[in-house]
């Protein structure tokens, strides 16, 4: 049911004088809201400069990746754009700030295309996936896309960018792999979860 709903999640924190515990994921609670993902790799990445981006990624079917994403250290803009073809909103996003010091998680279904800008130098993004990661069925969408028009809040950053996604197509000259399954785009905020 939740399947195609992106989910911003804030685990509560325990503090104490020493600091503080949270529950990041736990898969009890995400069935209880409708999401019963099996996350069977984490993936970790360090970007060293801020307005750093990495995307529009995606992979398609039989791998398609759902992702759960969180920062470790530093601050992203955490983006998600509908890619489903004869979606009411396709080519629209949702954006989410994700940070270390507020712990906020943005989960991303498959049918989407996922990016994140770094906001801080030293960040360091942890995300766990659906699927494993399969080269060949790895695609993606410009980040500067006008179409999509995302303002990643960069202010007068230049972006650094992959050489590969330097080079992604743009939304106009891209088929995507995913179908439109009749469940609208939105952004659900669980908070405590």
């Amino acid at each position: 049911m939740g399947a195609r709903v992106i989910y911003l999640f804030s685990p509560a924190r325990f503090q104490d004088d020493r600091g503080w515990f949270s529950e990041t994921y736990n898969a009890r609670k995400a069935a209880s809201h409708g999401l019963d993902m099996v996350f069977v790799q984490d993936n970790q990445s360090f970007s060293r400069d801020a307005g750093t981006i990495r995307g529009l990624h995606f992979q398609a079917a039989p791998v398609a990746q759902g992702k759960l994403v969180r920062v470790l250290t530093g601050r992203i803009l955490d983006v998600a754009v509908d890619i489903r073809r004869g979606s009411p909103t396709y080519g629209q996003y949702v954006s989410a700030e994700l940070s270390a010091e507020n712990g906020a998680q943005l989960y991303i279904p498959p049918g989407f295309a996922h990016a994140f800008a770094t906001l801080e130098p030293n960040t360091q993004v942890f995300y766990k996936v659906t699927a494993f990661y399969d080269k060949a069925s790895e695609g993606g969408v410009r980040w500067d896309d006008p179409d999509i028009g995302i303002d990643w809040g960069l202010g007068d950053l230049t972006p650094t960018l992959s050489a590969k996604d330097a080079l992604l197509p743009t939304l106009s000259s891209f088929t995507s792999p995913f179908d439109y399954d009749g469940v609208p785009m939105t952004l659900t905020t669980l908070s405590p979860y």
